[in-house]
């Protein structure tokens, strides 16, 4: 007999979670292949069809999972104002223009470059993964390369793949390492900033 359930717990990295099943009971253990519908990936809190089935050790699995209403709704992207890819080119173009004047060394934008590049590799990984079922780059990753510079490369990830743009979760935390690797390239603007970073890049330097 065809159950409903919500997906209350999940590992995506992992590939599997737990069914609260609807009206409470005992959570059930799913695993991401026992989804029909491979190009979907199962998120936190989706509300789920599923058949019980049992393993050797007679421990309940859910099998021929399908999904009923997905009840996180995509972003609505006629809030977010300026897509974060015209930011990105936007802001790339202003760390070009302020490097080639000298109000940066050429490590910001050499920074900037290898994050974004590592940042667009770990996404375009991590959409090949998910077609294929295998196991997830954390989006603590992708996060961890946006924070760090990162995240114009993520900006272009995102709109050639289509991969991360439309979950409301990931995009606030992905939005936030925007403002905070912001508030950090605007105090290298500084004096003080200006000052510790030729610090830092003088003591890289051999002697």
């Amino acid at each position: 007999m065809r159950q409903v359930g919500r997906l209350t717990q999940w590992k995506d990295d992992q590939g599997y979670g737990f069914i609260t099943p609807k009206g409470g009971g005992e959570q059930v253990f799913v695993h991401a292949k026992s989804f029909r519908n491979r190009q979907q990936r199962p998120r936190l809190n989706d509300i789920v069809n599923y058949d019980v089935g049992f393993d050797e050790k007679d421990r309940a699995h859910a099998d021929n999972v399908t999904y009923v209403v997905d009840v996180e709704p995509a972003l609505d992207t006629s809030l977010k104002g300026p897509g974060s890819l015209a930011l990105a080119v936007f802001f790339t173009l202003f760390v070009a223009v302020s490097a080639w004047e000298g109000r940066l060394p050429l490590a910001v934008p050499g920074l900037y470059l290898i994050a974004s590049t590592f940042a667009f590799i770990a996404y375009q990984r991590d959409k090949s993964r998910a077609r294929h079922n295998q196991w997830r780059i954390p989006e603590d990753t992708l996060h961890l390369w946006s924070l760090i510079g990162g995240w114009p490369g993520a900006a272009l990830a995102q709109k050639m793949y289509h991969h991360k743009s439309k979950k409301r979760s990931f995009q606030v935390v992905y939005w936030a390492t925007i403002v905070l690797n912001g508030i950090g390239f605007i105090w290298l603007l500084t004096p003080p900033g200006a000052a510790q970073l030729r610090s830092f890049l003088d003591a890289l330097r051999f002697p």
